[in-house]
């Protein structure tokens, strides 16, 4: 059966050769091939491209594509009509690709299983892996993702958006362009791009209902600010969630959503000095409060050298070192942070030959008890 672009740039080939498209004629852009095969625009571009590569058309910068005025014999092209992968001409046809992860940072808490995936994954497909490191500020973000593309360094982009308040202009301007681009972690609202991520929703109210279940009645739901951060806001829909089928007298959700300092470049002596006075502010007001749900690992850390931690009050988060020595162990989400990885990998390839691929594509996660 025959690739999505290759069905589209057959059909082009054939109102060619039927005379419904003559030399100098407009040909169908990539947007209007997208919706009229409901496919996406990096499916159709792909078709364009290989209908130039045939000597088909000629694509003319802010006009369009158009039939070439003197047509190649029509009788020798086969069909389907292939295309090179990778889409950069200056590739060779036998020449593995190169992609690039954009990443905040790597940690053992997590990340760093992401990157080993997705290195490994790359490996197997016997593609280059280029990794650039944003240190969760977005003008870092802007800068790799501007700087790779125009480079034509890689055929692919898989990024993990950094934590903000604003979209990534250049990413939002590669997406709409059609480069290929896959997320990880989390996704952007209304932005019509892949991405693999856990169910934030699904595993937060999970790990809430969990502590519900072992007795705990008030229960604090603890993030940095969570607005446009998708995982973050998925995570407090799903800690209220947990509430729901519960009896609004005898259980009380809390939420503590102003901590910085484990922001990316915000851990400063000052921060942190800052976010223990919170909690412990936060502690004083609503002290019938007896577990806490963090929304990462750092966090948890923060609350439990805020806390003192009694006896009584229990501490949970999304991952957790799998070695104790790096640091203790909690009641926690675990993401499949491997199958993450591979994923996006494979998502973005078959961008790259042109296939059509689902916007958004949720991995498995598990709760493991603290030991």
């Amino acid at each position: 059966m025959a690739l999505l672009y290759e069905q589209i740039s057959t059909h082009v080939l054939d109102e060619i050769r039927r005379g419904a498209l003559g030399p100098g004629d407009r040909v169908a852009s990539e947007m209007e091939l997208a919706a009229q095969f409901e496919v996406s625009r990096i499916t159709s571009k792909r078709a364009l491209e290989v209908l130039r590569e045939a000597g088909l058309i000629e694509r003319i910068r802010g006009k369009g594509s158009f039939v070439v005025k003197h047509l190649p014999d029509l009788e020798g092209i086969t069909v389907p009509l292939k295309g090179r992968l990778p889409l950069r001409p200056s590739r060779g046809n036998n020449q593995p690709g190169a992609i690039a992860l954009v990443v905040p940072d790597v940690s053992e808490a997590y990340g760093l299983e992401l990157l080993c995936a997705v290195e490994e994954r790359c490996a197997e497909q016997g593609a280059s892996l280029i990794v650039r490191r944003t240190r969760g500020r977005q003008s870092d973000e802007e800068q790799a993702v501007e700087s790779l593309v125009a480079s034509r360094e890689v055929d692919g982009l898989i990024v993990f958006p950094v934590h903000g308040d604003f979209y990534n202009a250049s990413l939002l301007r590669q997406v709409l362009d059609g480069y290929p681009v896959v997320l990880v972690d989390r996704h952007l609202s209304g932005i019509p791009v892949s991405a693999v991520h856990t169910d934030n929703v699904a595993a937060s109210r999970a790990l809430t209902e969990r502590l519900l279940d072992l007795g705990h009645r008030h229960i604090a739901f603890v993030s940095p600010p969570p607005l446009n951060t998708s995982s973050i806001e998925d995570r407090l829909e799903g800690f209220r969630a947990a509430f729901s089928e519960r009896e609004p007298g005898n259980y009380q959700a809390h939420q503590l959503t102003e901590l910085r300092s484990t922001l990316p470049g915000s851990f400063t002596p000052e921060s942190v000095l800052s976010d223990l006075e919170l909690i412990r502010a936060f502690r004083d007001k609503v002290p019938d409060v007896t577990a806490f749900v963090a929304c990462e690992y750092n966090l948890a850390r923060m609350l439990d050298r805020a806390l003192g931690r009694p006896r009584d009050q229990v501490i949970a988060c999304f991952d957790s070192p799998g070695d104790p020595i790096a640091g203790p162990p909690y009641l926690h989400v675990r993401q499949n942070q491997r199958e993450m990885g591979r994923q996006a990998v494979d998502l973005l390839f078959a961008q790259l030959r042109g296939e059509s691929v689902p916007k958004l594509s949720i991995v498995p996660f598990e709760l493991v008890d603290a030991h």
